[in-house]
């Protein structure tokens, strides 16, 4: 079974200003490694959340952000630890690049991550400096463009990942959620927890967002928890239903039909959460770390074989 398509060529990115002086970064088509960011532009400064996967697309983002205003980039807020939100940050030398604890952690474990190779060959990643935040926080801080406050929380448990964080404005109503949200692609919890990622749903539905900047896909509104939160109730359903069957993860994903989740972008990330929601299934604790290779591995092969598609 092999990935839904993409469209040829991708849009170019777009600056899209969902609030005074608050913007957000849209990357089509928003799968795999092709992330969303956003900025505020104060009149001291800029704040910038999150980076981008590649040199390329990072350096088209700082010049996005050069059209908009012409104050200096002062910070850098890191959502969570994964490359298509990170691996930019060397190029934010001026900044201080705040995160989660995990975050940072996360970073130096990873250095260069090997598991890249796992998708198409041909991507220039352009040069691979990890560079982690250094200045942390273990459960939230508050950041100020101008009078504006911006609250920055971590969620409190594994989710997409263990170390997520989201940036939420009350003054203006906007969330910046992360990947703790994805509109119009298949949410990913392979490295962090199906039952915690509807946990963290339920903690942003309690904000009263009006405007919702997804860690991928077109910015929208809180319509866009409920497909999030289904998948993963399904994610739940299958794995139940494979276990009692006797199947491992691939085998599951193989034989369920994805029905109306079948043209979310990168269907096959459905092994994946089925390797976290097996793991759940055994007792583990939420975001217990697991065998990522054979995840990976059995997402190519429920590809046909095929790496997977990345358009960075």
């Amino acid at each position: 079974m092999s990935s839904s398509p993409h469209d040829h060529p991708l849009p170019p990115p777009r600056v899209e200003e969902v609030s005074d002086g608050v913007y957000a970064y849209v990357q089509p088509d928003g799968s795999w490694w092709i992330n969303n960011t956003g900025f505020l532009a104060g009149r001291r400064g800029v704040i910038v959340i999150d980076a981008c996967s590649t040199e390329r697309r990072t350096r088209a983002f700082r010049q996005a952000i050069g059209k908009v205003t012409d104050r200096p980039i002062t910070t850098l807020l890191n959502t969570h630890h994964h490359g298509d939100h990170t691996f930019g940050n060397w190029l934010f030398p001026e900044a201080t690049i705040v995160g989660h604890e995990g975050v940072r952690e996360q970073i130096i474990a990873d250095g260069v991550p090997a598991y890249r190779a796992a998708w198409s060959a041909g991507v220039e990643w352009g040069k691979m400096e990890p560079t982690p935040p250094f200045l942390t926080f273990t459960d939230r801080l508050t950041l100020h463009s101008d009078e504006l406050r911006c609250e920055v929380r971590h969620v409190g448990h594994a989710a997409h990942t263990t170390n997520d964080s989201y940036v939420w404005i009350p003054e203006r109503r906007v969330l910046f959620a992360g990947d703790l949200v994805f509109n119009g692609g298949t949410p990913f919890v392979l490295m962090g927890s199906v039952a915690g990622a509807l946990r963290a749903v339920e903690q942003l539905k309690g904000l009263g967002a009006e405007t919702v900047v997804p860690g991928h896909g077109e910015v929208c509104g809180p319509e866009a928890y409920e497909p999030v939160e289904g998948y993963l109730r399904f994610v739940q359903d299958v794995a139940r239903r494979g276990k009692e069957a006797g199947l491992t993860p691939l085998e599951a994903a193989r034989q369920t039909d994805l029905g109306e989740w079948a043209g979310l972008l990168d269907p096959e990330r459905i092994v994946g959460n089925l390797h976290r929601a097996y793991s759940e299934l055994d007792g583990q604790p939420l975001g217990t770390p697991i065998d990522l290779v054979t995840a990976v591995l059995d997402m190519i092969t429920y590809n046909g074989g095929q790496p997977l598609s990345c358009l960075a």
